[in-house]
């Protein structure tokens, strides 16, 4: 079977809390491509017969392209493809690939004699894992997850964007982070709606499980046991050394297959930004640049309620962050919840 991720190592494509993954919502397709030199790559989004966008920035050091098109002042009522990749400002040349690779299908914003794709892109800062910091995604790899992209389960853990992403680093001397990844969701409704979420995390804070309240992953002590942050923090003992600008990041996007307008899809990418809150502690902070898109492909013939549907969009986004820590693997000397001590995940 053909699968959404080529990559040097094997994961298998795995379900989330949720039940599904962000290919469950008609339109959109997903391909990822991990660097076979280090752990770092790119994720893909793409939207057949593009999408109605909208985008909620709330970190402090973010690195996006394209956002300021998704304003619902502007012009552009359709995005063709959302790029999240690692390799921080670097990373945003993956976007010119999967333009490159729109042009050649004559996807995009039509012009006299040619299109001009829309792609929206946000990166996160993945650049000094293992040791290779000149080692990040390129326009080859934003090309190549596009074209392979596909509606099959999306391949999370270890993978394209989040391949070099970890969690957990504001536990300050003698604690360490975990891996992150990439993660993604789905919940589909009885009348059809259907809302999906995929994720990149590379937090500062902790991965806070907000159905039972306890740390998954996060800072961890030598002894492999949760620091747990919120506590840190109320002690006064965390944040030393602070996080750096830029250094970190959790970027994703939402999709529905609802029919929305550039304003209520923005609310959607707004109201999912509380999926990072419920589920990352701290979350936001200036050391992120949390970043979250959101389209709707408008393939649903029902009446879209934007309320109802942010709700569900933070719900899945919550549980894509989940996925995304659970399905990790260790890389770069970097554990994950998977390699803990049991005393870790209770």
């Amino acid at each position: 079977m053909k699968r959404a991720t080529l990559t040097l190592f094997t994961f298998a494509a795995t379900t989330s809390f949720a039940g599904g993954t962000i290919t469950d919502v008609p339109g959109i397709k997903v391909g990822s491509i991990t660097l076979t030199e280090k752990p770092t790559g790119c994720t893909v989004v793409i939207a057949d017969g593009g999408a109605t966008p909208g985008v909620s920035q709330r970190g402090g050091a973010p690195g996006t392209r394209e956002t300021d098109l998704m304003d619902p002042v502007n012009m552009i009522e359709k995005a063709n493809a959302i790029v999240l990749t690692g390799g921080s400002a670097y990373g945003l040349d993956a976007a010119s690939g999967t333009m490159k690779w729109l042009e050649e299908q004559n996807i995009g914003f039509p012009i006299g004699g040619g299109v001009v794709p829309i792609v929206g892109a946000a990166v996160l800062f993945d650049l000094p894992f293992d040791g290779k910091p000149k080692i990040r995604p390129g326009a080859d790899c934003g090309y190549k997850a596009a074209a392979a992209a596909t509606t099959d389960p999306v391949v999370m853990g270890t993978v394209g964007a989040g391949a070099g992403a970890t969690v957990g680093k504001a536990g300050g001397p003698g604690r360490r982070p975990m891996k992150g990844g990439l993660g993604s969701a789905s919940i589909k409704m009885p009348n059809g709606l259907v809302v999906g979420a995929i994720v990149a995390v590379n937090s500062v804070g902790d991965i806070i499980d907000p159905y039972t309240g306890k740390v998954v992953a996060g800072s961890i002590n030598a002894d492999d046991t949760f620091a747990d942050v919120r506590q840190l923090i109320r002690s006064g003992a965390s944040m030393q050394p602070r996080p750096r600008a830029g250094e970190n990041t959790t970027i994703g996007l939402v999709a529905t297959n609802a029919k929305m307008t550039k304003a209520q899809v923005t609310k959607m990418a707004q109201m999912a930004d509380d999926g990072y809150a419920r589920a990352i502690n701290p979350a936001h902070t200036m050391g992120d640049g949390d970043t979250i898109f959101a389209l709707a492909t408008g393939r649903w013939d029902g009446e879209a309620n934007p309320t109802l549907i942010g709700a569900l969009a933070a719900e899945a986004m919550a549980d894509a962050l989940l996925a995304a820590v659970r399905e990790a693997t260790g890389a770069g000397g970097v554990k994950a919840v998977r390699d803990l001590k049991p005393a870790a995940g209770k």
